[in-house]
């Protein structure tokens, strides 16, 4: 069994005596029903309702949503007795039946010492139809899994605590870590990937999964965009990962494609969580989002291995250079940084990724990321060069006072130079949120 961050997070809600209905938000396939099932085998009973393959449930949630007949319809189609405070009630897929959203604010106000948790791989699309019943539910984002949850499924829990620590490390430990880093650039972190590659150690049936996970992400697209968008979503999802790590512009599109086409189906691919948008921002201060500009963003892929499979890539020599190849596709390493910050971010919220560039156009001075770090804003760049030649680092540190220091991301151990942290690639967990943290402590 894959042991995940948001184990965590769902014992601690599981117990928490004011809790609210759960939402378990993110792209399709990154192990939201599995993390939920491991829970509901705490429980005394666990009802699973898919909405997908139970279509019948549907309509129990289009008249009256008093919970007590809400559990006594259920429990005619399930036979499944459900009790508050012994039962944990899963609904899965949950945009199929809209108003199962609602209900969830009745559960909450009449019968708070139910169990409920909500979970649907298009669910931002539900919300459009009916919103979100503020203040009555909670949200829990999930990503893949990220290199520190890698780690503890091969059995490396132990050295996670270095990591976290940003200890310096010996040699031998470094180059390890360096190779066990190659097969997660190789394997990815969508969950049935890495399950294949642990139990086979067979890296062609985690390909197949890669493949076998593309095709399912187009199929989706029927399921939320109007017939006429669909060849911009497939023309995006295409061309996305030969623009990763560069400023998105519509007109690198494949095809006679115009901005004001493409724009609304890219919005719909982010709804998936299958990509998310990197926007520029000013970086004088916290939050980043208020000096956004929204026209000026990258984009990464949910997974660096499905973005590798979609560009062909050649995966296996992963295993065998990985700090060459981590110079030779230095866009696939900037994407799994941000792959990364995401799996570390505040997972109760939804997170947004930044970077930094200078207004003017003659200038090439560029930041990888901004991460708000501890009240302050923290430049990261992901290269391939020592501290001395980070000259857009410097920039920016130059320009920003209020930021102490810059973090540099590359295959070189630790070190310190100047006001540049560099970190080895495998130790973005020790950017982690505080409440990250403490889940991934929990793996050791």
């Amino acid at each position: 069994m894959l042991r995940r961050l948001v184990d965590w997070h769902l014992n601690n809600w599981k117990s928490e005596p004011n809790r609210k209905p759960l939402i378990l938000r993110g792209a399709r396939q990154v192990g939201k029903t599995h993390a939920v099932r491991n829970l509901g085998a705490g429980f005394d009973r666990f009802v699973e309702i898919n909405f997908e393959l139970t279509p019948s449930a549907c309509p129990i949630f289009e008249g009256d949503l008093h919970p007590e007949q809400i559990l006594n319809d259920l429990f005619t189609i399930t036979g499944q007795k459900i009790k508050p405070g012994e039962t944990l009630l899963f609904l899965d897929e949950i945009q199929e039946a809209p108003r199962a959203i609602l209900a969830l604010r009745y559960f909450y106000e009449k019968m708070p010492t139910l169990h409920v948790i909500a979970a649907g791989s298009l669910f931002d699309f539900a919300l459009e139809k009916v919103g979100i019943p503020v203040g009555r539910v909670s949200s829990l984002y999930m990503y893949p899994l990220s290199f520190v949850e890698f780690l503890a499924a091969k059995g490396y829990a132990p050295i996670i605590e270095s990591i976290m620590q940003n200890s310096a490390l010996s040699k031998p430990s470094h180059e390890k870590l360096m190779a066990l880093l190659g097969e997660y650039f190789s394997i990815g972190g969508m969950p049935e990937a890495v399950a294949k590659w642990i139990t086979s150690q067979n890296p062609k049936e985690s390909f197949q999964v890669h493949h076998n996970l593309i095709s399912s992400y187009r199929q989706d697209f029927e399921k939320y965009a109007t017939k006429h968008q669909v060849k911009y979503l497939e023309a995006l999802f295409q061309q996305i990962p030969h623009m990763v790590g560069e400023l998105f512009q519509y007109k690198n599109i494949h095809g006679e494609y115009r901005k004001r086409e493409l724009a609304p189906a890219l919005d719909l691919l982010c709804k998936t969580n299958t990509v998310h948008r990197i926007y520029h921002s000013a970086g004088n201060g916290l939050p980043l989002g208020g000096e956004v500009n929204l026209e000026w963003f990258k984009i990464i892929l949910v997974d660096i291995a499905i973005c590798q499979a979609i560009l062909g890539f050649d995966l296996s020599t992963w295993f065998s250079q990985p700090g060459i190849e981590s110079v030779n596709r230095g866009n696939v390493t900037e994407a799994f940084v941000g792959q990364e910050l995401l799996c570390y971010s505040y997972p109760y919220g939804k997170a947004e990724l930044y970077h930094w560039k200078r207004a003017e156009r003659s200038s090439l001075a560029e930041v990888d990321f901004l991460y708000p770090y501890k009240g302050r804003v923290l430049p990261i760049e992901v290269k391939s060069g020592d501290g001395r030649t980070l000259k857009s680092m410097h920039a920016f540190l130059e320009g920003h006072k209020n930021s102490p220091a810059g973090i540099r991301f590359s295959a070189e151990p630790q070190s310190v130079w100047e006001k540049i942290d560099s970190r080895p690639l495998y130790a973005v967990a020790s950017l982690a949120h505080e409440e990250q943290k403490k889940s991934i402590l929990s793996l050791i």
